[in-house]
């Protein structure tokens, strides 16, 4: 059985720090229909964190403190992420389990331009395990702006990683900071930025990464000009390696995923997707993020209160909006024969988690990056924009979305 909030894998991690908007939905998760839980205190209820999840420009003299209502802590784990580099934060429990500070030099104060994660895993006064999952960004001064990369520092990652850089502020001179911003790899290859809105800047090359490629980010951002008086502060450089190829196809028609590693098979795993009336997306997703356990709500992606699981074991996200594919102990023989999910790929899972069950297996197989298609759902192709779903469009159209005169 996994204990542990998470793994430090994920691709939130960043450049200065924190995800601008992503940080309004890095709550989101949720899908699977809940059958019959009881009624347990939300984890939001149970577990306080200040500063509030989602929070953004936070100031650096507000405390960072997690305490629980009942019951007790079982742990806490705190990342702070600062121009693409992860840094636990350390801190310690109280005596009684009630509360968790921070410690050491500067645990007064939060470091401006950064984003903060914070996991917990609590027990309440009935026995009933819960986790939680936050995160806020502290504030960065008016005048500047900064780029917030993905994936982290020196990260090994699959095949089909793009680099996406969140903007804390609108740019208006987009070919400025494009040109700004210079991404090199060995072997060579021709990799084109495209642009989503004013405030997200993504790379790719025309096909996913070969395997063992070193891709290097060159930010040359220190004041260009983004906006009318507003300048940017970055002069860094980052780099990370792609590790082997990993692709898994979810047939929703057929209730399996085939698992290919380097082309050849795995192994196939029965699986459920979204119902009829919750069908889940078709198309090429990454993996961004990778949890051990976390709540997944109705509420937080628009299905009413149909469900609140506080304990879902082996999550591994694959889009913004919250479609996730993960481990499941609830919905009995589904696996293989049925869809039933409300929108999330389930694999065989027992409470808690296992290494031993399919959701335990993929789970310590999967790096962050890996590619998830799924085929044959009754629902649209998922859109580029919604995570790294970048792959879904063709070449021509991608290149097409880089900044006149860059």
């Amino acid at each position: 059985m996994r204990t542990a909030v998470r793994r430090a894998r994920r691709a939130g991690a960043t450049l200065a720090a924190v995800l601008t908007w992503a940080g309004l939905v890095g709550g989101l998760a949720g899908c699977d229909s809940g059958g019959a839980f009881g009624k347990p205190h939300s984890p939001e209820e149970l577990i306080r964190v200040t500063p509030d999840d989602a929070g953004r420009n936070v100031k650096a003299d507000e405390p960072l403190r997690v305490e629980v209502a009942e019951g007790r802590l079982e742990s806490v784990e705190v990342v702070r992420v600062q121009d693409a580099r992860e840094e636990p934060v350390a801190g310690r429990l109280e005596d009684d389990g009630t509360r968790w500070r921070p410690t050491g030099p500067g645990a007064d104060r939060l470091t401006l331009a950064a984003k903060y994660t914070v996991d917990a895993v609590a027990v309440d006064g009935d026995g009933r395990r819960m986790a939680r999952h936050t995160t806020f960004t502290t504030s960065v001064p008016d005048e500047r702006f900064i780029g917030y990369v993905t994936p982290e520092n020196r990260a090994t990652v699959g095949t089909g990683m793009i680099v996406k850089l969140e903007f804390n502020r609108e740019i208006e001179n987009r070919a400025a900071v494009e040109r700004g911003v210079r991404i090199r790899s060995r072997p060579a290859v021709e990799i084109a930025p495209h642009w989503f809105g004013k405030t997200r800047l993504d790379f790719r090359p025309q096909r996913y990464w070969k395997p063992g490629t070193q891709v290097t980010v060159d930010l040359d951002l220190r004041d260009v000009e983004a906006a009318r008086g507003v300048y940017g502060l970055q002069h860094k450089s980052f780099s990370f390696t792609v590790g082997r190829s990993q692709i898994s196809v979810v047939d929703a028609a057929e209730h399996t995923m085939e698992v290919r590693r380097n082309g050849a098979l795995v192994d196939t795993l029965p699986i459920t997707a979204g119902a009829p009336r919750s069908t889940t997306y078709n198309g090429r997703m990454v993996v961004t993020e990778m949890l051990d356990v976390t709540r997944m709500n109705s509420r937080t992606v628009g299905f009413g209160g149909e469900y609140d699981i506080p304990d879902v074991p082996h999550a591994i996200r694959l889009t913004d909006s919250g479609t996730f594919l993960h481990g499941n102990y609830w919905s009995g023989g589904a696996f293989g024969s049925s869809n039933v999910s409300h929108g999330c790929v389930g694999l065989r899972d027992v409470k808690g988690g296992s290494s031993l069950t399919p959701a335990g297996w993929f789970f310590d197989r999967t790096l962050i990056g890996d590619v998830v298609e799924v085929k044959n759902s009754a629902d649209k192709k998922v859109a580029p924009d919604n995570g790294l779903g970048g792959w879904n469009m063709e070449w021509g159209a991608w290149k097409a979305g880089a900044a006149a005169g860059s």
